[in-house]
């Protein structure tokens, strides 16, 4: 990206600072009395929105907004989610992650922080969003109707603060180079990957000893840091002070290859987003102290945290166990921290749950494996079933005992899964198929974890990558009697009925490597039974085969259940529907393309869901 500095702006040239001094939240003190709103959350149903584009109440903070612009501001705010918190509690919502709260660069090249992750100033709200007063009331309102709130975090990196002064001329030039020395990338070792004509100084690539200045003679070792001072699109030295040392920056340059661990742990995000150099105490310290600092005024109940991967692990284990015993010690309990590491790895992602750090993930490796390849690509579903069995056992890729202080569930059982969300297209976008939908949200209310719903999908809505699929939800109508709301508001409340659909184990009871025309082609099977949920059972069988009817039966062999011969089992959403489990303990269930039931004991059924 590249960006022209206008003639007001100030270019300060920042080598070095000192320490940061006492974090200022001007005008935002006054801590609130922090209570434990959530006792399990595995009872819970995470709705997802985007601030800006959920619900717009107060049109005195629309500045900058340019509604038909998919990358600007489009108004939405704190005081809009207040107003819809019926909406949401009426279908089912009983946990709300929000967008983050705190001051972005304005805008770059273009593009607007209306996403919240282009943090300037950790200490301050962003005006856009509404006051300190505004946010307290919808955290307030929001507990008043059961509903907790969770805020999006972001401790890896920072929006474009500052620039790379590759040529040393005192300004963030916007090229240089030519077709001189081969100056970057270079490999580990050093050597040259290829020969550069020009580099941009605003987001030069990953080069492991640090980004290089430029002269005619060659390298002149590290390029120094500027800061820009541009208070109309918010480049201003970041806040608080410990952000104005370069120090609390990798400057490494902008990651190349997102296989080697190394770049993504230390380079910049592409787009000119600086990592912080969390590996410096003072900023380990900082990170902590900020966003204790917000849940002290606000009352927040947890935390998803962005880019959890590109962190190191050792940042966790320090960051996660200080919130945990700072907010304890405040009355705040089971406070939940879930990281996003957008990756298909299971292994990876799993690594973070272990030793004190976080509580849990959001479960992108089950997104790939089952909402993508199987729901909507009709892949076989025993792949399921082997990405689960990685997730299950002491062996397991995730932790199988709750963390010190934390929501005292295994990381193994809180995971937080999802069909779509911000970062990838919706649902709808890749299979325009309802029915698909309809049963992929079936096994996400079904399924062991916590559902996360992404804000649009209770709308039918169908909009591709980023930045299509951040949708202005104002434009549905916030349709409370569509088929789309109505569908998530049932499985909510069937969910929060059956005690087996949030505590019960899970084991797979069938699993398909067909996808033919085979008899339980598209067949996925699992109960929910034991653990916490005491004699409470549910069946669960899906046909995820979009072209016949599939059974739970293959070779003359019908499908063993954990419940004795002879039980009688009601669909609950078709009590006209009953099976029998076999004397031999089987059951063959017949279900038509594309669609899912959900069985419990006849002596279990509660009407009227």
């Amino acid at each position: 990206m590249t960006m022209k500095t206008s003639k007001t702006s100030l270019i300060v040239l920042l080598s070095a600072l000192g320490s940061a001094g006492c974090m200022d939240f001007e005008g935002l003190d006054g801590e609130r009395p922090m209570k434990t709103h959530v006792q399990d959350w595995r009872s819970e149903v995470v709705y997802q929105l985007m601030t800006d584009r959920f619900a717009n109440g107060d049109y005195a903070n629309d500045y900058r907004v340019v509604e038909n612009a998919p990358a600007r501001y489009h108004g939405g705010d704190w005081r809009g989610v207040e107003e819809k918190l019926d909406y949401l509690d009426n279908l089912g919502v009983t946990a709300l992650w929000i967008s983050p709260i705190v001051k972005n660069v304005e805008t770059d090249a273009g593009v607007d922080g209306y996403h919240g992750y282009w943090t300037q100033d950790f200490t301050r709200l962003n005006p856009h969003f509404g006051d300190l007063l505004s946010l307290r009331r919808m955290i307030d309102k929001a507990h008043d109707r059961g509903i907790k709130v969770i805020l999006d975090i972001v401790v890896n990196h920072v929006g474009q603060v500052f620039y790379y002064d590759i040529n040393l001329n005192g300004q963030p030039d916007e090229r240089v180079g030519g077709t001189g020395p081969l100056i970057a990338p270079v490999k580990p070792d050093g050597t040259p990957t290829s020969p550069v004509s020009h580099i941009n100084e605003y987001d030069p690539d990953y080069d492991p000893r640090g980004v290089q200045a430029w002269t005619s003679l060659g390298e002149a070792g590290p390029a120094p840091v500027v800061f820009a001072y541009d208070p109309a699109t918010n480049h201003m030295p970041p806040e608080p002070a410990i952000f104005q040392n370069p120090r609390a920056y990798n400057r490494r340059g902008r990651v190349w290859d997102w296989k080697i661990q190394e770049q993504v742990e230390l380079g910049d995000f592409p787009g000119g987003l600086k990592d912080l150099n969390t590996r410096d105490p003072e900023v380990r310290q900082a990170l902590i102290d900020v966003f204790v600092r917000w849940v002290e005024l606000t009352d927040l109940d947890g935390f998803r945290i962005d880019t959890l991967k590109h962190v190191e692990h050792e940042f966790w284990k320090e960051f996660a166990p200080a919130v945990r015993q700072r907010l304890a010690a405040k009355g705040k309990h089971n406070f939940f921290m879930f990281g996003e590491s957008f990756d298909g790895d299971d292994k990876l992602v799993g690594s973070f749950t272990f030793d004190d750090q976080v509580d849990a993930v959001f479960y992108f490796p089950q997104y790939y494996t089952a909402i993508r390849d199987v729901f909507q690509q009709g892949a076989a579903t025993k792949k399921i079933e082997d990405l689960w069995n990685q997730r299950l056992g002491a062996n397991g890729n995730y932790g199988t005992v709750p963390q010190p202080d934390g929501i005292g569930v295994p990381p193994n059982k809180a995971l937080v899964n999802f069909l779509d969300n911000h970062d990838v297209g919706r649902f709808l976008f890749f299979k325009n198929d309802k029915a698909a939908l309809n049963n992929a949200l079936l096994f996400l209310f079904t399924e062991d974890g916590i559902p996360c719903v992404y804000y649009g999908t209770e709308q039918g809505f169908a909009g591709g990558n980023d930045p299509a699929n951040r949708e202005d939800l104002w434009w549905s109508g916030y349709d409370q009697a569509s088929p789309d709301y109505q569908w998530v508001r049932r499985l909510a409340r069937i969910r929060r009925s059956y005690k087996a659909l949030t505590h019960g184990d899970l084991k797979v009871t069938w699993a398909s490597d067909r996808t033919g025309n085979e008899s339980d082609a598209g067949i996925f099977a699992y109960e929910r039974a034991g653990g916490d949920a005491g004699d409470a059972y549910a069946l669960m069988v899906f046909n995820t085969n979009s072209a016949q009817e599939s059974a739970t039966q293959f070779g003359g062999a019908g499908m063993a259940v954990g419940t004795p011969g002879g039980t009688s089992l009601v669909n609950v959403l078709d009590p006209n529907e009953s099976v029998s489990v076999a004397g031999d303990g089987t059951l063959i269930v017949n279900v038509p393309a594309t669609s899912g039931k959900l069985f419990v004991r006849a002596g279990d059924l509660i009407s009227g869901l």
